[in-house]
This record gives C-alpha cells, sequence and structure tokens, in this order.
C-alpha cells in the first residue's frame, strides 16, 4: 500500500512518499520487518524516537512521528499531530476489512460479559458472532486467549481483517479506558456503544475519577458512527453524564435498568432470584416481557440488558432478543460455579476492584445460609490505594476471608497483604494461592458458599517478571479432589 494513502490531511508527507510502498506497520522496532512503516510514539516510560536507528536498520521504509527528529534523512518521515491516532487510522487503511456490524462496551465492570452476552445474542440469531476482549478472541471459527482488554491498533485492525475474512458479520468488543484514551480505537467503524457503570479502577494510569470517566466518554463523542445506538445503564450517579454525551452526539438512546423508561429503553420493573437464576420483568416499547435468565447476581442483570440494548440498537428484533436472554452463558471466570463441597458452592469470579468485589459478594449472599467465604488478594505495581478499599469491603460482606497473594509482580507479597489486612480485621493470612484455596475449601461446610476473586480466567501468577502457571479452576479442582470432594 502506498505510505501516501495511509493518512489524512493533516499529515506533512515527505516528498519523497510518493514512491514508497508500505509492507506492514510496526511500533516496536524489533518486530520491525523489511519494508514496514514505524510509529516512533512517544510514551510514558521512553520516546519512540529513541529507537528510529534501530527500526530503520531493520528495513523500516519510512517513520511517523509527532515530531521531526535530528538525522531524518535516511528515510522517507511523516510529522502528524496525533501519532497514536494516526497509527490506529492507518491500521484501519491497512487492514480494511471489518465485521458489518460492530458494538463496543466500556464501563469499570461487565465489559467481557456485555460483549459475551451480545455475541451469544447475535449468534442464536442465527449471525456469525464474534467478541474481543480480556479473554481474547472467541468467535464461531475460533478461539485465540489474550491477555490485554484492547489490543494495540495494529493486531485489533489485524485481527477484524481477519474475522472478517472467515465471514464473522457482527462483532461486539470491549473498550478499555486506557484503549479509549491511546486512540487504540479509532479507525474501527463503531454501529452501538454500551456503558455499564463506573466505580475506583486504574488510578495508577487516570490522575482522578473524572480523567477516567472522560475517557470513556471517547467512545460515545468520538468513535460511534453518527446516528449510531447508545446503550447506557441508568442505575448510576454518572449515567446522567453519559447519557448527555451520547445525546450531544445525536446518538440514539437506549437506556437500560430500574431507572430506564420503558419508551425506548428497557426497564427493569421487577426482578427475584430462582435458584442459581432469576426472573425478570421487562418494559419496552409499552410491552412487558416476563424473562428467566440463567445466571447469578443483580449484575448480571446489569449486562444482560446492556448486551440486549447493543443487539436492539444494531438491528435486530426486541422479542427476539429478549428470548435469546434466556439461553445466556456466563463469561469464563465471571462468577462461575465450578464446583461444590458438602453442599456448598463454590465460584470463581475475576473481581479484582473494589466495586466489583463488593458486587460479587452481594450477588453470593441469599446463597449462603450459613457462611459467606472469599479468598482474594490484590496486584503488585498498580493502584495501591484500592487495597485497604478491597480488605474493608470483604470484610464487611464475607463471613470468613482469607487474603492470598493475586500477581504480586515486583511487590513484596507481604506487603500487598498487610494493606489488605489492616482494614480486614480477623481475616486469615495465606500467601499461597494454592494452599489459600485448600483452606477455604477444607472448611466448607452445609449452607456456606465460596468465592475465588480476583484472577476468574487468568492461567498464570506473576511474581517478579515471571508468569507461572497457575488457574484458580485448577486449584479448585485439585483441592476437591482431595478433599474427595
Amino acid at each position: 500500500m502506498r505510505l501516501r494513502d495511509l493518512f489524512g490531511d493533516d499529515a506533512t508527507i515527505d516528498p519523497r512518499a510518493d514512491t514508497i510502498e508500505v509492507g506492514g506497520l510496526a511500533v516496536d522496532s524489533r518486530a520491525v520487518k523489511p519494508g514496514d512503516l514505524f510509529f516512533a510514539l512517544a510514551g510514558s516510560r521512553t520516546d519512540g524516537a529513541r529507537f528510529i536507528d534501530a527500526a530503520i536498520a531493520a528495513g523500516a521504509v519510512a517513520i511517523a512521528s509527532d515530531h521531526l527528529p535530528q538525522g531524518h534523512a535516511r528515510v522517507p518521515f511523516v510529522i502528524t499531530p496525533n501519532a497514536r491516532r494516526a497509527l490506529a487510522l492507518a491500521a484501519a487503511r491497512f487492514f480494511s476489512r471489518q465485521p458489518a456490524t460492530i458494538a463496543a462496551v466500556t464501563g469499570t465492570s461487565g465489559k467481557t460479559s456485555v460483549a459475551a452476552f451480545t455475541r451469544q445474542i447475535w449468534q442464536r440469531l442465527g449471525h456469525s458472532s464474534a467478541s474481543i476482549g480480556t479473554i481474547g478472541l472467541v468467535s464461531d471459527k475460533r478461539t485465540v486467549y489474550g491477555s490485554l482488554t484492547t489490543p494495540d491498533p495494529i493486531a485489533l485492525h489485524r485481527q477484524l481483517d481477519e474475522i472478517a475474512a472467515d465471514g464473522v458479520t457482527h462483532l461486539a468488543f470491549e473498550a478499555s479506558s486506557h484503549g479509549l484514551d491511546q486512540y487504540r480505537l479509532d479507525g474501527v467503524r463503531i454501529a452501538a456503544g454500551g456503558f455499564t457503570n463506573l466505580s475506583r479502577d486504574h488510578m495508577d494510569y487516570h490522575p482522578d475519577v473524572a480523567h477516567y470517566l472522560n475517557a470513556k466518554l471517547r467512545l460515545f463523542r468520538d468513535l460511534v458512527a453518527a446516528g449510531g445506538a447508545a446503550v447506557i445503564s441508568a442505575d448510576h450517579d454518572c449515567s446522567a453524564e453519559v447519557i448527555a454525551a451520547a445525546r450531544a452526539r445525536g446518538l440514539r438512546i437506549i437506556a437500560v435498568g430500574r431507572n430506564a423508561d420503558g419508551g425506548e429503553g428497557i426497564r427493569l420493573a421487577d426482578a427475584a432470584i430462582e435458584g442459581f437464576a432469576q426472573k425478570l420483568v421487562l418494559e419496552h416499547r409499552g410491552r412487558t416481557h416476563a424473562i428467566r435468565l440463567p445466571l447469578v447476581g443483580e449484575f448480571q442483570i446489569e449486562n444482560a440488558l446492556v448486551a440486549a440494548g447493543l443487539a436492539i440498537g444494531t438491528g435486530s428484533a426486541a422479542d427476539d432478543v429478549f428470548g435469546c436472554l434466556e439461553h445466556l452463558e456466563g463469561a469464563k471466570g465471571r462468577l462461575e460455579l465450578v464446583g461444590e463441597r458438602n453442599g456448598a458452592p463454590i465460584f470463581v469470579d475475576y473481581a479484582h476492584k473494589p466495586d466489583a468485589l463488593a458486587k460479587a459478594l452481594q450477588a453470593l449472599r441469599p446463597y449462603a445460609k450459613r457462611r459467606l467465604v472469599v479468598i482474594f488478594g490484590a496486584g503488585g505495581d498498580r493502584d495501591a490505594g484500592k487495597r485497604p478499599i478491597m480488605g474493608a469491603i470483604a470484610a464487611e460482606n464475607a463471613d470468613s476471608v482469607i487474603v492470598t497473594d493475586d500477581n504480586p509482580r515486583s511487590e513484596r507479597p507481604e506487603a500487598i497483604r498487610a494493606a489488605i489486612l489492616a482494614t480486614a480485621k480477623g481475616a486469615r493470612e495465606i500467601g499461597d494461592r494454592a494452599a489459600a484455596i485448600r483452606a477455604g475449601i477444607a472448611g466448607l461446610e452445609p449452607g456456606d458458599a465460596l468465592v475465588v476473586a480476583g484472577k476468574g480466567h487468568e492461567v498464570g501468577q506473576i511474581i517478579g517478571s515471571t508468569t507461572l502457571p497457575f488457574s484458580d479452576h485448577e486449584a479448585v479442582a485439585k483441592a476437591l479432589a482431595a478433599e474427595g470432594a
């Protein structure tokens, strides 16, 4: 592809660009191949300009950046005012195929479930569908497990191009605050955007909650296509601000939840627990719908309704969508029932932030006639301020707390545990996560319920710079086998 064709009118392009054909894109000089265009991006830790010489040595035929460094004359150079956004748009032009219908969801909690539920609804309605997010890529064609909620633009657009070539027509994906703030999603043709909720998270990246919310609002202010839909949970303090941002853009508003109206929105009129399911009464466009949702927890109602709104907002018939809700399956590691001992259910959940932990414990309270037990920790090199908050939440909402390790990274694990234990009075401290899980399961009696929180679908424990194999699912299975359960 011609170098010039990868950029818009705001770019200043070296006259030599007319003769340059680009064979690929790269942001990491170590990944540059002969014929690539290298984007020298300024990061929080280092400036990509430092690696221009290495990129050229590896075969880069041109460089793009927001400034012109010294010694640039060896290859053509492109100057663009926002190099990160230019990278995403260039990736969208280079990898030009995308599924015809794309929905994106943002919010602190629930993104993975909403993306999975939306994919399942579309699939049941006969569309070839996929979801991309924390778990990775899931489609009826292939599943590729990953680790980043929102991949870098090159990887993302390559993936979109590949799944479109596979025949995938409908895609739901997670839009993280990092991805939105860093322009990773620009160039994706988004027909509908969803918003779940907002609570404390990523305070190691965002200077304050207002910055965090504004990053998420980019989905509605800048990225959802003109005339597209905005599906917004109406039950949170920030809901009005999100609705206002979508309305200012002229998007079609579909509010969902208890505070939604039953006109264009989806109003939750009633909800009641029925075993490991919930009976819902929904109001939409003047009609009432009785639904049996096969999921645990009020927050899963929110996730299911946002997913339903995204399906409706992208053209699916409401009656058909509501019928699909009765067949939803929870995303892996999201309040997932993985076993039982002495009749006590054992759940694995990804909750690793305060609000998510509180929601998980509150959701499971009805299933603990005797004791609600929680095993959790907190990640190292991340928002340290949430540790005592999570300790207090665990102590308040659970009857028995075991504090363990969860990706300590470069920090001392005992220091992380101490910060949690300072507010989790009466909690047990068992640093080894497998041992903590064994201890929690060994103590279960009839009437108890146990949740192992923090890692969910993850299959590694990060200690220092090394990721050791570890799965809460496998640890629970081994502990149950040892107990003869």
